[in-house]
Parts: structure tokens; C-alpha cells; sequence
């Protein structure tokens, strides 16, 4: 299979949006703020004068920032797209040396060579490449279960590029010929609404031609016949189960949003979180530094970076719990303040009460 590198079409930095293309997208953002201003004109006339002359000052700002804020997304992207391109030299560099098609430069030793010569003969390149790097990585590690393991050894090489329309990118997972499927490559499709939000519109993936009893996606279920049934066969019946391979069946959007109630809407969105962040993973994390997954050197990385996250947000807990704790204390000082005024009205009514009695003393019983 060639493996040429991704061709982007997309222009080099000085050219990555002509002057129409630029002064339409900064319109366009302006045209955003000014339908988010007319829903909130309600706020600004309620506003004195001196007031909303400084804020319709701040809104001038805010435009200005915008259009630099856009000649940024401009320019990120062309940037990107230029160092996609300086990469691919190296991504096939990596696909001829884990697939066996060339070996690396420079000789091992006469030594290494004799020990490890029988081997050489039998293994070429560097198996389970793809396998074991998206296994040591936490989010996709959860997609595989033992049964894909097979069909994932066979796979030769990732790829991903942006697509322009629609927005988004395009994940492409190549493999050798397999006892699976009859597939050479799966896609996986993201559109995006904003891309550098992002805001996911919808997925699309590749239909897997399985083999005759090789689906990865269903297990075939044998029932019994109850006993006394004139049906004496066994009745069988296929039901879905979890594979990394469903992640070629994303979830979809149903056309009509009124179809769908609050709690399905909500599940549907958690899915679709879930789809994109294995899709982001594969294209920011393991295409870029596969070998560093397959070694395990990105695990430790990839945990620091959690690490700091963890400890930000132990951070607010923490200050949340401080809070918690001050806002206890004055509960308490104040119940304790209450129950010492409770107990001294106590006692004086008690002291009152006394007197009471001993003023009115109760008539003495007479013995007969």
C-alpha cells in the first residue's frame, strides 16, 4: 500500500485567507455580537446616559479585539496546516520502519545481531505497534476489550487531516489484510459547527464489512428450548456489545429535535462527548507520539498533566471547604450565643417561678 503523504490543499501562511475570505469572517463575528446586543438592548436602556456611553466604548474594544481574534484563527490554522505538511516526511518514515518495509539506518553489532538473528527471520518491522500505543493510553484503553485485540494487530497506520467542507477533520485507520474484515481503511468523520470551540454537529464512520462470524460489534446468543417445546433446536439471536469497533457507529442526531425528550437529549450529548474525545485523543495524543505510547513514556506525561488538574481542582475544594468550615464555625458560635441566652432566661424564670411558689404556698394536708 503507498503511503504518499496527506496532501491539505491549503494555502502556504501568507495566503491562508484572502481579503475577502477575512473581512467575511470578521463580519460575520460582528454580526454575532450585534444579534447578542439586540437581545440584551433591554440591559442598556435601563442604563443613565455617562454610563452607556462607556459601554458602548467597551463594544468598540470588543470589536477590535475580535478582529484580532480572527486574524489569530486565520493564522493558527495555516500554521497548523504548514507543519502538517513538514510532518508527513517523518509519519512515513514511521510507517516503513513498524510495517517491515525498510529497516533503519545503521548496523547493531555482531553480538546483537547473533542473538537476535532467528527472530529477525520471523518478525519484521515492530508488531502490535498501534495496539499497544492506543492500549497505554487511559481513554482508548477503556474502547478495547479483549476480543478486538485481534483485529487491531492488523492495523498498519493512523492518519488524520482537516476537512473544509464542512469544518472539521478526518481520521483514517489503515490495515493489512485481515481474517475480520474486508475493509482496507476506516474512516471516522467529525463536523464541526465551530472548530475551535469545538462544537460537534455530528460524526460519521465507515460501514465494516465483517466476515461471516467475525463481528466485533455483536455476540451471537444460543437459548435452549424450554422443555415439552415442539421445537427441539436451539433458538439464536445477536445482541450488541461493547467494541472499540463501535466507535465506526457513532451516535446520530436525530433530524427533528422534538423527537426526543430532555433525559434522551442529555444521554445522546454525553455520547457524543465521549466519541469526540477518543477522536481528539487519537489525533492530538497517539498520531503524534505513537512511539512514545507504545514505550509507555507518554503515560507518565499524560498522568502529571491529570496530576494538575487534580490538584486545581482539590485547590477549590479545598477553598470551598474552608468556606464550608467559617460558615460552621459562626453556625456554631451562634448556637452557642443562643443556648446561653435560652439557658439564662431559663434560669431566671426558674428563680422566678420559685418565688411564685413561695408566696403561694399550697394548703398543708391534714393527717386524720
Amino acid at each position: 500500500m503507498s503511503n504518499e503523504g496527506i496532501s491539505f490543499n491549503m494555502p502556504d501562511l501568507g495566503d491562508a485567507l484572502n481579503e475577502e475570505a477575512r473581512a467575511g469572517l470578521v463580519n460575520a463575528l460582528k454580526n454575532k455580537l450585534q444579534n447578542l446586543a439586540g437581545e440584551h438592548t433591554g440591559i442598556l436602556e435601563n442604563l443613565s446616559p455617562n454610563v452607556r456611553k462607556r459601554v458602548e466604548v467597551l463594544r468598540e474594544i470588543q470589536g477590535q479585539h475580535d478582529e484580532l481574534e480572527a486574524k489569530f484563527f486565520e493564522e493558527r490554522a495555516a500554521l497548523e496546516a504548514k507543519y502538517q505538511k513538514l510532518y508527513q516526511p517523518l509519519y512515513a518514515k514511521r510507517y516503513d520502519i513498524v510495517n517491515g518495509v525498510s529497516e533503519p539506518e545503521g548496523t547493531p553489532n555482531e553480538a546483537a545481531m547473533d542473538q537476535v538473528e532467528d527472530k529477525a527471520d520471523e518478525e519484521k518491522g515492530v508488531p502490535d505497534f498501534w495496539l499497544t500505543a492506543m492500549k497505554n493510553n487511559e481513554v482508548l484503553s477503556d474502547e478495547i476489550n479483549e476480543r478486538d485485540e485481534g483485529a487491531l494487530k492488523y492495523l498498519k497506520d493512523i492518519k488524520w487531516y482537516r476537512i473544509e467542507e464542512p469544518k472539521g477533520f478526518k481520521l483514517e485507520f489503515y490495515f493489512d489484510t485481515n481474517t475480520y474484515f474486508k475493509n482496507a481503511v476506516l474512516t471516522k468523520t467529525y463536523h464541526m459547527i465551530d472548530e475551535d470551540e469545538p462544537i460537534l454537529e455530528k460524526a460519521i464512520g465507515t460501514e465494516i464489512e465483517w466476515y461471516p462470524g467475525k463481528c466485533l460489534t455483536q455476540k451471537l446468543l444460543k437459548k435452549k428450548p424450554k422443555k415439552g417445546s415442539k421445537n427441539a433446536k436451539a433458538i439464536t439471536k445477536t445482541e450488541d456489545c461493547e467494541s472499540f469497533f463501535n466507535f465506526f457507529n457513532p451516535p446520530q442526531v436525530p433530524d427533528d429535535d422534538e423527537d426526543i425528550d430532555e433525559d434522551t437529549a442529555e444521554e445522546l450529548q454525553n455520547q457524543m462527548e465521549q466519541d469526540y474525545d477518543i477522536g481528539s485523543t487519537i489525533r492530538d495524543k497517539i498520531i503524534p507520539h505513537a512511539v512514545s505510547w507504545f514505550t509507555g513514556e507518554a503515560i507518565q506525561g499524560d498522568e502529571l498533566e491529570l496530576e494538575d488538574e487534580d490538584e486545581d481542582d482539590d485547590g477549590d475544594e479545598d477553598e470551598e471547604d474552608e468556606d464550608e468550615d467559617e460558615d460552621d464555625e459562626d453556625e456554631e458560635e451562634e448556637e452557642t450565643k443562643t443556648k446561653k441566652k435560652s439557658s439564662s432566661a431559663q434560669k431566671k424564670s426558674g428563680r422566678a417561678q420559685g418565688d411564685g411558689q413561695q408566696g403561694e404556698r399550697p394548703p398543708e394536708c391534714k393527717q386524720q
